[in-house]
């Protein structure tokens, strides 16, 4: 029976779902795949810490090129995040003619040309299913199983923190500091949530969603990314009664023969699929021109659905590699150069939802309908409600589709007058 030997940086949460899985299921894999998945050393900065898992002491060490220095060793499996030192550990990784399983979302989305081209160059595959999604089976099924299509657009919720969030503001009517401060006591924010909730997280996984199904590479900066920190549970509850829910979006939609590239708060209406999406969970609802419509739902991060992710790309290779079929799956095809222009956020047209805080003073609301009017857009609601504590009158309007640019510039206009108080609120109406 052919034995793949493998080595793992990083024991931290995801590492020890990994080690738990290979342990748990080698027989069961030796029983399908034919190979012996022999996992020979793990290294990481903290040796002392308990973790969940046990693995003898001489698998273990804290130097990393005895992993990638290692003949011996055929896969390496990169679970540290983030970009540096991780990126130079999968260069030399890849050079050293290892096959690498990341899950680092975050290095693919901004590294990852450079990082595929030199496993192609050196003949060796590099794989990444757990970067998006967790456990979802998502880019192996888009890569492969998709590419008779044109994938049209893509909507994904894909942070289960700031989904959690949104969910409680929803269902149970708490602010955001008390459903962020929840969600970090159940552990599915950190402690630092930063990343989450302002969009970078999605952002890394749309670049990789979007380069894959368009077989060209995207960075960060194609990508308009606005976070959750300013909804409130006023915009929840206008949302709820205009017939919608609010979620984090990250959009991939031709508009065009143009790619529109964004991750922003966006109102979902209640009967989509995506509405019913709640707490941590993360879904990937995408329109091919062939197939039509699919959704691809589950648990999106935690120790083990993300670590299924990681060892099913680890099995793929191992096959790979005891069928001699390096390079044979390219998920990513990048060669000739293929550039898809992308569209800035100021030119897109969506449907818009706007919350303006006014004074009660007569003629206001026709200001604001005239402020709109003035660059083309028509109404499609208003919703007025007086709040008898501040004296302000609460004005919720709805527009019907209308050029990104031209509704800014109605904002500004808007603010600018003396009867309104604060900033306009925006949020972006979905179009599915």
């Amino acid at each position: 029976m052919p034995s793949i030997n493998i080595g793992l940086i990083g024991l931290g949460t995801v590492g020890c779902g990994v080690v738990k899985t290979l342990q748990k299921n080698q027989a069961s894999i030796k029983e399908q795949t034919g190979l012996d998945l022999n996992l020979k050393k793990i290294a990481d900065i903290d040796l002392e810490r308990e973790r969940p898992v046990n693995v003898p002491k001489e698998m273990l060490t804290a130097n990393v090129n005895d992993i990638l220095d290692d003949p011996e060793i055929d896969v390496v499996i990169e679970l540290i995040g983030g970009y540096s030192p991780a990126k130079e550990f999968v260069l030399k990784a890849v050079e050293n003619g290892k096959f690498v399983v990341t899950a680092n979302k975050a290095l693919i989305a901004k590294h990852g040309l450079e990082i595929l081209e030199a496993a192609r160059k050196n003949n060796v595959d590099v794989y990444f299913e757990a970067a998006v999604g967790g456990g979802i089976p998502l880019l192996l099924p888009m890569g492969l199983s998709l590419s008779a299509n044109r994938i049209e657009s893509i909507y994904g919720i894909l942070n289960g923190t700031c989904n959690y969030i949104l969910t409680k503001m929803t269902k149970e009517g708490k602010s955001f500091e008390t459903a962020l401060k929840e969600a970090q006591e159940k552990g599915f924010a950190e402690a630092d949530p930063a990343l989450d909730i302002n969009g970078s997280d999605s952002m890394h996984k749309l670049v990789i969603l979007a380069s894959l199904a368009n077989r060209c590479f995207f960075n960060e900066k194609d990508v308009f990314v606005e976070g959750i920190e300013d909804i409130s549970q006023k915009d929840i509850q206008y949302a709820n009664e205009l017939g919608y829910c609010i979620k984090l979006l990250a959009i991939a939609k031709f508009e065009k023969e143009q790619l529109s590239l964004r991750v922003h708060p966006t109102m979902v209406p209640k009967e989509h699929m995506l509405s019913k999406v709640e707490n941590e969970v993360n879904a990937v609802f995408l329109r091919g021109d062939i197939v039509g419509d699919l959704l691809f739902s589950g648990k999106g991060a935690g120790m083990m659905p993300t670590a299924s992710a990681v060892v099913a790309d680890l099995i793929n290779v191992a096959q790979d590699i005891s069928n001699e079929l390096k390079q044979n799956v390219r998920l990513i095809g990048f060669e000739g150069g293929k550039k898809i222009k992308t569209l800035s956020i100021d030119e897109i047209e969506s449907r818009y939802y706007l919350r303006i805080e006014a004074q009660d003073k007569p003629g206001v609301l026709a200001k604001f309908s005239e402020a709109l009017g003035g660059f083309g857009i028509s109404i499609s609601s208003v919703i007025q409600t007086e709040d008898p504590e501040t004296k302000t009158v609460p004005v919720v309007i709805t527009t019907h589709r209308a050029k990104e640019s031209a509704v800014k510039k109605a904002i500004e206009k808007i603010e600018a007058l003396d009867s309104i108080n604060g900033k306009v609120k925006l949020i972006r109406i979905a179009d599915l």
